[in-house]
């Protein structure tokens, strides 16, 4: 299985998923979301729609600062909640909430607001690429190779993600007890491999056990920009 990312392109709405080549880079939508809260509903199901389009790497990250009211989320992780505090920090921001978007790791926006979440995905789509990242599966490792188109201009990290495509949980407790809610590329662990400078090509490989679902995202150091991202699914 390979995937390739490159060259920017316009927004295809309701593109479906699941493809096993891609030709077009996909803009990542990071949402900060938990089962113990009540305003997250919403975002959770939009971020569902959001990961069957192959213009949009859709990324659920279920926090831990919920679970003190009564339901610990089956999917939540301090790591999580490290991240988009780590978000807050760069951008000068003194708290944060859920549900909450990141497009591209740079701006935010309430992830139940589906018109401000496209927008800046256009607005990311509409950026000049930096580079072409490809993804090839080679048994219980993925080979990773970038090419910088000039400069990056700085060095960036190159990150692992896997997820799970999707699960329902039926809530027993907290905001939401009484609730049955499907949840769509659930998070489970990130991973810096490496630090690239940025220039010429990076080639990478890693262990990834399994036939599940990966992400690679090419980050500015201390969750600044991210500058390219692939998948394998």
């Amino acid at each position: 299985m390979r995937t390739v990312v490159g060259a920017a392109f316009g927004l295809l709405l309701g593109l479906a998923g699941g493809s096993q080549a891609q030709s077009q880079q996909a803009v990542v939508v990071e949402l900060f979301t938990s089962q113990g809260c009540s305003s997250c509903p919403p975002a959770d199901a939009f971020l569902g729609e959001l990961a069957g389009r192959d213009d949009v790497i859709a990324l659920a990250l279920h926090v831990d600062y919920w679970d003190y009211i009564g339901w610990k989320d089956s999917f939540g992780s301090p790591a999580f909640s490290t991240r988009q505090r780590a978000y807050a920090t760069a951008a000068g921001d003194r708290s944060v909430y859920t549900p909450q978007v990141r497009i591209g790791g740079a701006e935010d926006v309430i992830g139940s607001n589906p018109t401000g979440i496209a927008d800046l995905i256009r607005q990311h789509q509409a950026a000049p690429v930096l580079c072409d990242v490809s993804l090839v599966r080679d048994g219980n490792s993925v080979r990773i190779e970038a090419v910088a188109r000039g400069s990056l201009g700085g060095a960036v990290d190159v990150q692992l993600v896997r997820y799970i495509p999707q699960a329902t949980v039926s809530i027993q407790r907290g905001e939401l007890a009484g609730r049955t809610i499907t949840y769509h590329n659930i998070v489970t662990s990130i991973e810096t491999l490496k630090r690239w400078d940025g220039t010429g090509t990076f080639a990478l490989t890693a262990r990834a056990g399994g036939d599940g679902a990966v992400v690679v995202l090419l980050q500015r150091p201390d969750h600044g920009e991210i500058v390219a991202a692939a998948r394998l699914r």
